[in-house]
């Protein structure tokens, strides 16, 4: 299998600790989900646990089976389960996916200040070596019906691999990063860093031995993608680039399993920063992006129907909101940000960013203005897309420079993006999304991922909307979401650029593999086979 990726992995193989696809791409063989999932995303109990709600008492019961073990023949236990939230909440650690869904949980919070050693809210009936382990809420949720909640982990953790390793050393152990243990279907033989992982079986794997003897992983870079699927090197390919479908759309030997994809590009506008004392957001209102008038008339500038249609034909949409279609029930029906120069130019003028020398714009206090715009390397695609958005930007007199004059590689752009680097105020990213849809963990007050900083009063309360109580309610959780969605197209702190169709090639010699939500159940890399030796 191949990774499509023209940066190294950052290879952190811990779910808690890793914050991108390629990554997950990596460990899925080995580091499996704790709970089985059908079709639609909903629970089930075919996985390693089983998961029990009660609204009444607020609690979510999770028990482990008793055959499932960690790949070094250790049985997973409580313990394991409640040291992946730990890992989660503990402030040495700076996992970026401590959120304030999982602040639900009592004494989560208090456990992630230094003022408790423990998350009273995460009990173990049966003590730490049993298999039983309850999570006690302040509130219950919505979302918890769904896979993906920001509320349940649905990872463990090997407590007795890791426990000696310090927290804040845990994201660069050799533990984490070049022999990690898991419970999935196959195990980490060899690791490449940055570059390819090499999977053998689990003899302890508690669905039995799995059907492919072993797997091989690599970082493929985009311009030999199509190259490799021509010369039918690998059997799949993670991440192909959607610019390069039509080289490869109808290559012999292969079959395009597709699907609408649980994900988003969109624009960033840098608003302020984290503070990591008080693990809040905080907008900065003399931010130079702080204008929502300035925001408006950059996404009014864009033609982004064209570029879809020139540069990613079939494979991409305009999109218009910051729930993806692909979640039906929940998307609104909305016009989003369609090319208007004449509007663009009016909200400019009427918020006093008036033409200056050359066409450019000055600032409202008749400053020179100039825009740094951070984007991710790609291949030419890319940059002829990122180039037309600098065009249509000088075209209503904003000028506009790439921040560091160049496309940044993808490790060093999401560092920099998520300190909120001085020379960044607009910047280009992507969001694949959990498949319950609530986006709290990405756009709340608490939420690091909320890489804008953007929060206000409205903005809290209409996420809180969404995963409140009443939002049991299918009906009132709809209408929470579409006003959250008009709300956030009308501030444009962060903007949806494009929706797409993610297409896996796939070798005609592999068997059972699908893609989520089309197939039955989830899928199941154990079942994964060859029809034969050679492709």
């Amino acid at each position: 299998m191949a990774e499509v990726s023209d940066s190294p992995i950052a290879g952190i193989f811990s779910p808690e600790l890793s914050d991108n696809q390629s990554d997950y791409d990596f460990y899925q063989f080995g580091i499996e989900n704790l709970f089985g999932v059908t079709k639609g995303f909903k629970y089930n109990n075919s996985g390693a646990a089983t998961l029990k709600l009660n609204r009444k008492a607020k609690t979510a019961t999770i028990t482990v089976k008793k055959n499932v073990k960690w790949s070094d023949g250790q049985p997973v236990v409580a313990k394991d389960v409640e040291y992946a939230y730990e890992i989660l909440a503990n402030k040495s650690s700076k996992s970026s996916r401590y959120t304030d869904s999982l602040q639900n949980i009592k004494g989560m919070a208090e456990y992630h200040a230094g003022t408790s050693k423990t998350i009273s809210g995460i009990t173990e009936p049966d003590g730490d070596n049993g298999k039983k382990v309850v999570l006690h809420f302040k509130q219950m949720k919505p979302g918890m019906k769904q896979s993906g909640n920001g509320y349940i982990w649905e990872y463990a953790e090997p407590y007795h691999y890791l426990k000696d390793v310090a927290f804040s050393d845990l994201a660069k152990s050799d533990k984490v990063r070049k022999n990690p243990l898991g419970f999935g279907p196959f195990k980490f033989a060899k690791v490449v860093s940055g570059q390819s992982v090499e999977f053998t079986r689990n003899k302890y794997y508690y669905k039995g031995t799995p059907k492919l003897s072993k797997v091989d992983i690599e970082v493929l870079a985009s311009s030999k993608a199509t190259t490799a699927i021509k010369s039918k090197k690998y059997d799949l390919l993670f991440g192909m680039p959607s610019a390069q479908y039509k080289n490869y759309k109808n290559a012999k030997g292969y079959t395009m399993i597709s699907q609408k994809s649980l994900s988003y590009t969109y624009l960033g506008f840098n608003l302020g920063k984290y503070d990591t004392k008080t693990s809040e957001n905080v907008t900065n209102k003399d931010s130079k992006m702080y204008n929502r008038s300035l925001r408006q008339a950059m996404l009014y500038a864009l033609n982004l129907d064209e570029v879809a249609k020139k540069f990613y034909p079939g494979v991409r949409t305009r999109a218009t909101t910051l729930i993806p279609p692909a979640f039906s029930q929940f998307h609104e029906d909305a016009k989003g940000y369609q090319l208007d120069l004449k509007k663009a130019k009016s909200l400019l003028d009427k918020a006093g960013y008036k033409k200056g020398k050359g066409g450019y714009r000055t600032d409202p206090k008749g400053k020179k203005l100039t825009i740094h715009f951070a984007v991710m390397q790609g291949d030419d695609t890319t940059d002829a897309m990122y180039q037309d958005f600098i065009q249509q930007w000088k075209k209503v007199g904003l000028r506009v420079k790439l921040t560091t004059g160049r496309a940044i590689e993808f490790n060093s752009f999401y560092d920099k993006v998520e300190n909120n680097s001085s020379d960044i105020d607009v910047f280009a990213a992507a969001w694949s999304l959990g498949t319950e849809p609530s986006p709290m963990d990405l756009y709340s007050k608490a939420a690091p991922y909320n890489f804008s900083r953007f929060t206000s009063k409205e903005n809290t309360s209409l996420l809180n909307k969404i995963d409140s109580e009443k939002s049991f309610n299918t009906a009132y959780r709809v209408k929470a979401f579409k006003e959250w969605q008009k709300y956030m197209l009308k501030e444009a702190p962060v903007a949806p650029l494009f929706y797409s169709i993610a297409v896996t090639p796939t070798s005609n010699r592999v068997k059972n593999y699908a893609v989520a939500p089309e197939s039955k159940e989830y899928l199941q890399w154990q079942d994964v086979a060859v029809t034969s030796t050679s492709r």
